[in-house]
């Protein structure tokens, strides 16, 4: 038998009764082509064109492969030739394709010419015009089946396509080493772990953005009702002027390519100014994969990002791909990037220089399209001259340089940012919002906060857990916070320059107030003798203090 003289008729089997199908002997299912044209837009509308065309491809690898163990169990055909024939054959007559006439099979030097495709009809019904070839569920087939019949990896590319407004569609197959490095960009939609790591990033980043939309709207709903003020649109609460400057700077550096560093002290916030980088980019459509190159053992940084090769150490089972090449079309956030060993600093300065990596165990690189955000709460310029961080990655990092200050140093973002906090760690906890007393914002403002806006999340929640009515008393605070002293003022440049006398004076007194006007306690903190204090406290005026 040739692969010309299969009948539609003769493959095809109804039991009515049964309610089965079957095409060589195998169950099937009949689909309109419209609910698969629908089902392809609702793919790509959720996760993405990437794993939509993954899951397509991996679909249409199945079927094809499933057709043809089905027809090998059923048909004799004459030859190998025949075999890999029929596999156009079997496809036209499912009524996925309309070969061209004469048309070769995909694996012939020219390839396989088709001159009609339902894909390619459906895209352009419901999606238009595409920029690339889209028969991804027809070259998944053709591929899956063409593997079964040679007994070895075929992989079917689509070169030309009518979705995009081509003439017809070609469709060429080769083997992974025929293919070389033109097969690169196509690998990773027939691969199924790279199809799972690809769903599972869409659905990471798609519950990320749920979740976030979801907190800022009822974090700007409570902090609103709250009196609270300062937060912008993108969340970040900044009423002082040195952190709307540098909010101002990352929105302006966001619409460019350029490569950031975000400099501050632990706990400033430089996770969320780097998101306001990446969500303010052109980029924001993809994702934003952030790695803490201080949490990651030495030996495995390196294939952490840049990926590594079957074989290449013990455990590398399979070819993994790199967190530089899963952030492909977005932001890549390298917290910690002071901790980077040295041998890494020099990988990752070629990778950001070349705009391509080179997994472990393998000697060809691969080019990454990758937005870089560095972030560090260590004086990275020291640790140049201190022969522990390279100059020149230095410099190749810092192109922009983001600096944050510490809370201490914007005072007037405190009591902002501890209404939304607040807001927000009631929500979580599923509490009404509750209000700040004169004495809990007056304590807030005191303290110096040394594990900044890290440190004042942490004393906000809580906060929220102890408080018993409807309003934050001194007594939720921490006890760090509730024992801030008065925090000294630099006079303005107009103000009379206050003695040192007026200085102690006041610091007396908080201390004293802050003991109950106990005289004793007092004094032991102050480190002074009891009659030393009683004989200020009369100086002052309050000498019948007890």
């Amino acid at each position: 038998m040739r692969a010309a003289d299969l009948d539609l008729s003769e493959l095809l089997t109804v039991d009515p009764r049964g309610g089965e199908l079957r095409f060589s002997g195998a169950r099937a299912i009949l689909l309109d082509t419209v609910a698969m044209g629908l089902l392809r837009k609702q793919l790509i509308d959720s996760v993405g064109a990437a794993a939509a065309r993954a899951i397509l491809t991996r679909f249409g690898f199945a079927h094809g492969y499933r057709t043809a163990e089905a027809a090998r169990a059923e048909l004799s055909l004459e030859s190998d030739e025949e075999w890999r024939d029929a596999g156009g054959r079997i496809h036209a007559l499912q009524g996925m394709i309309r070969l061209a006439p004469g048309a070769d099979g995909p694996l012939s030097p020219g390839g396989a010419t088709v001159e009609a495709s339902y894909e390619a009809e459906q895209h352009l019904l419901h999606l238009g015009r595409a920029d690339a070839p889209v028969c991804w569920t027809l070259a998944g087939f053709a591929s899956g089946y063409l593997s079964c019949v040679e007994g070895r990896d075929i992989y079917v590319i689509e070169r030309r396509c009518l979705g995009r407004g081509d003439a017809s569609c070609l469709f060429a197959g080769r083997t992974a080493e025929a293919w070389g490095a033109d097969l690169e960009p196509h690998l990773p939609f027939f691969e199924e772990h790279r199809l799972d790591a690809s769903l599972r990033r869409a659905a990471e980043a798609l519950g990320r953005a749920e979740r976030r939309l979801r907190t800022r709207a009822e974090t700007l709903l409570r902090t609103a009702a709250a009196g609270g003020a300062g937060a912008g649109p993108d969340g970040i609460v900044a009423s002082s002027p040195a952190m709307q400057r540098v909010l101002e700077l990352a929105r302006r550096v966001a619409q460019v390519d350029a490569t950031v560093l975000v400099t501050g002290e632990s706990g400033t916030g430089k996770e969320r100014v780097a998101r306001l980088v990446h969500d303010a980019s052109p980029r924001a459509a993809a994702p934003l994969l952030a790695i803490n190159c201080a949490a990651i053992p030495e030996p495995l940084l390196e294939s952490e990002l840049f990926g590594h090769a079957r074989g290449a150490f013990t455990g590398a089972t399979r070819d993994r791909a790199g967190i530089f090449e899963a952030a492909a079309g977005g932001t890549l956030l390298l917290d910690e990037v002071g901790e980077l060993p040295a041998g890494v600093q020099v990988k990752l300065l070629r990778a950001l220089q070349a705009r391509e990596v080179r997994r472990v165990g393998e000697n060809r690189s691969r080019p990454v399209d990758v937005r870089v955000v560095a972030a560090t709460n260590r004086e990275l310029a020291a640790e140049v001259s201190a022969g522990r961080f390279r100059k020149d990655l230095y410099y190749r990092l810092k192109v922009v340089e983001l600096r944050l200050p510490p809370l201490r140093e914007r005072r007037e973002d405190v009591l902002p940012l501890a209404r939304a906090l607040l807001a927000q760690a009631a929500a979580r906890m599923k509490r009404p919002a509750p209000r700040l007393s004169p004495g809990a914002a007056d304590h807030l403002v005191r303290y110096p906060w040394p594990g900044n806006v890290r440190e004042l999340e942490n004393a906000m929640e809580r906060a929220v857990a102890l408080a018993e009515g409807r309003r934050i008393e001194a007594e939720d605070l921490p006890e760090e916070v509730r024992s801030a002293l008065p925090v000294p003022s630099a006079p303005a440049v107009e103000a009379r320059v206050r003695t040192l006398g007026a200085v102690e004076q006041e610091y007396i007194l908080a201390v004293l107030a802050r003991n109950g006007g106990n005289q004793t306690r007092a004094a032991a903190e102050l480190g002074i003798g009891v009659s030393t204090l009683y004989r200020k406290l009369k100086a002052y005026g309050r000498g019948q203090a007890r």
